[in-house]
């Protein structure tokens, strides 16, 4: 069965990341973008992964440009834009397509594992998907979905 550490990606400074190393943590995985309504969700999502970094959580920013050129930046801009407004302090990657076929395969497994209300598609930026710490995906939230309603949901997640 294909889990989360079947995965890499390339972290938001260039270097490859094996995703096995999230392994045994409860893990909200997220596309972003720096120039999004959703964007201030950064601020939610930060306070989550303070709040339960401790117990087990970890929280991935993909950033992500194909919904309105949201995300045009470079990826130092992006690091330096979530640093310096949201001071984002959990893990971030380098920018990914999630819809299409050059999809990052982590996406085409996340939407083949938790098809949406518009089918498997990632309808827009800040779309959540959180993956229990056996690293099999247990929930999709839509964009409008704020962090903090997610709250409860980790709290199982961390649980089991």
């Amino acid at each position: 069965m294909t889990t989360l550490s079947d995965f890499t990606a390339t972290a938001i400074d260039g270097t490859e990341q094996p995703l096995s190393q999230y392994e045994g943590k409860a893990v909200l995985v997220v596309n972003t973008a720096s120039k999004c309504g959703f964007t201030p969700q950064y601020e939610g999502l930060e306070e989550l992964y303070e709040r339960y970094e401790g117990e087990g959580l970890v929280i991935l920013g993909f950033p992500c440009d194909q919904f309105g050129h949201q995300e045009p930046g470079s990826e130092a801009e992006i690091q330096e834009f979530c640093s310096l407004t949201y001071d984002v302090k959990f893990p971030m990657f380098a920018k990914v397509d999630v819809n299409g076929p050059d999809s990052h395969p982590l996406f085409a497994w996340l939407r083949e594992q938790k098809g949406g209300i518009a089918g498997s598609k990632i309808k827009w930026n800040f779309t959540k998907f959180l993956i229990g710490k056996d690293g099999v995906p247990v929930k999709r939230y839509a964009s409008v979905t704020k962090p903090e309603k997610i709250a409860d949901d980790i709290e199982k997640a961390l649980r089991h």
